[in-house]
């Protein structure tokens, strides 16, 4: 039994020794270079492949600046009519001497795909046959560099600046703002008049709120469709637009989109001192689209009608301005917007209240004249209009009211003058018996304003009744 005992004793020691005991490793090696040099010689393949390709793809043609042809198509876009980004670039003077690299930045605007232009290189040191060299002739800053410039069917050469050639990317974006068709944004009266109301037709849309998907899918396809028509926008709910009550656009109501198109009589805005003789002040019409739907299809056939004169324009008085919207303006644009809708209502009836008054003068006056001020302007003002319609009176423009005002400034200047007989020195000596003591001053008032003797709107107006 000890012995039994002795060996199981043993035996346990030697399991708990084999079983603390650590296995040894064996030692690691270095993987085999031919196991890793053909994975590598692949990858260096495979790179230089992908960049002698990519050279041979971005090789950008150098324009031939002893072409005149050429140069007159990518300067004012005769020829195909295409649009033009060239890069100032000069080219290795000989064989020998070693190319400048390309700009990074206009590669990569290249490489993008997304801009519908021709990208050419040109030596713009170049002397033009009138002496000038390219980068005189049209005003080139060459010390931004890169000096890139877009012409062609776009308009004359324009030098793109130096915050928009920081990256491909960027130099994209404002190529495609440049080149592609968009709709104008008005931010104030002068944007409104240059970028849509001095076109031939100008589609105007006023923003009642955010924008739908759809509706802008729809002024894109518009502006694709129609490109002899310029589009523009302008957010309602925050500037208003004025001067629009005598159209038929609607209201406006928060959340509820408008549109409305412009259409040039006469005139432009360049025009300045218009007289009678020269009636180059701008004159606009307007039709308003009275649907509900801002789709497409809607908006497309009222376009269509419009371009095709099956709609109706309407001529307004005075051009749109645009302001900022603030509650004592809309108080203002809705008094405006009430007369003129009494004035449609009572030109609807036809003007029956005077043929029951038997014609009398004085009894269509009741109709619209409440004893308040604005209807006493609103009876002035038909009055004035029954007048100028008898006696065939044409409304004079703001510039010839302007020119009469001058005029008689001019009038009153050289009669005072007149006045003025014996020098200033001489006026102490005058005796006292030679004024009479009842005689009355003229005081001329050289500051008088023109609104004054123009505005006849005031309340002291002659009372016809």
């Amino acid at each position: 039994i000890e012995t039994s005992f002795l060996r199981l004793k043993e035996r346990t020691k030697k399991q708990r020794l084999i079983m603390a005991r650590v296995p040894k490793r064996k030692t690691e090696r270095a993987p085999a270079v031919d196991r890793l040099l053909k994975p590598a010689v692949g990858v260096v393949l495979a790179m230089m492949a992908y960049y002698m390709f990519q050279g041979l793809q971005s090789e950008i043609p150098q324009i031939d600046v002893d072409d005149e042809l050429i140069l007159r198509e990518v300067f004012f876009g005769e020829g195909e009519g295409k649009n033009y980004v060239v890069l100032c670039h000069a080219p290795p003077k000989d064989s020998a001497s070693k190319s400048i690299p390309v700009s990074s930045v206009f590669q990569d605007a290249r490489n993008d795909g997304n801009v519908k232009a021709e990208f050419m290189l040109m030596d713009c040191n170049h002397v033009l046959p009138s002496g000038k060299s390219v980068v005189d002739r049209f005003g080139f800053d060459i010390k931004k560099r890169p000096t890139v410039f877009v012409s062609g069917e776009v308009g004359p050469p324009k030098q793109i600046p130096l915050k928009h050639l920081k990256t491909g990317a960027m130099l994209v974006k404002v190529l495609r703002g440049l080149l592609e068709p968009h709709a104008a944004k008005i931010e104030n009266t002068k944007v409104l008049k240059s970028k849509c109301l001095n076109k031939d037709m100008c589609g105007l849309l006023l923003k009642g709120g955010p924008v739908e998907p759809h509706v802008k899918e729809a002024m894109q396809n518009l502006i694709v469709d129609y490109p002899n028509i310029q589009f523009a926008s302008v957010d309602s709910s925050v500037l208003l637009v004025t001067n629009l009550e005598n159209s038929d656009l609607t209201a406006y109501t928060k959340g509820q989109h408008r549109f409305i198109l412009f259409k040039k009589i006469s005139g432009s805005i360049e025009a300045s001192n218009a007289t009678d003789a020269d009636n180059s002040r701008l004159i606009s019409s307007t039709a308003s689209y009275d649907g509900r739907s801002f789709h497409y299809s809607a908006l497309s056939t009222f376009v269509n009608d419009a371009s095709n004169e099956r709609v109706k324009f309407t001529k307004i008085p005075a051009l749109p301005a645009v302001k900022t919207r603030t509650k004592k303006m809309e108080a203002q644009e809705r008094k405006k917007w009430e007369r003129a809708q009494q004035r449609r209502e009572q030109k609807a009836n036809g003007g029956s209240s005077s043929q029951r008054s038997g014609g009398s003068s004085g009894s269509g006056a009741f109709d619209i004249n409440d004893g308040s001020k604005e209807g006493r302007k609103a009876e002035r003002d038909r009055r004035r209009a029954e007048h100028h319609a008898k006696n065939n009176v044409k409304e004079l423009t703001p510039e010839q009211m302007a020119e009469r005002e001058r005029q008689r400034r001019k009038r009153m200047e050289e009669e005072s003058a007149k006045w003025n007989i014996m020098p200033e020195d001489e006026e102490e000596d005058i005796p006292d018996g030679d004024v009479g003591e009842g005689d009355d001053t003229f005081d001329f008032d050289e500051d008088l304003d023109e609104e004054d003797d123009l505005d006849l709107d005031e309340e002291d107006v002659m009372d016809l009744d």
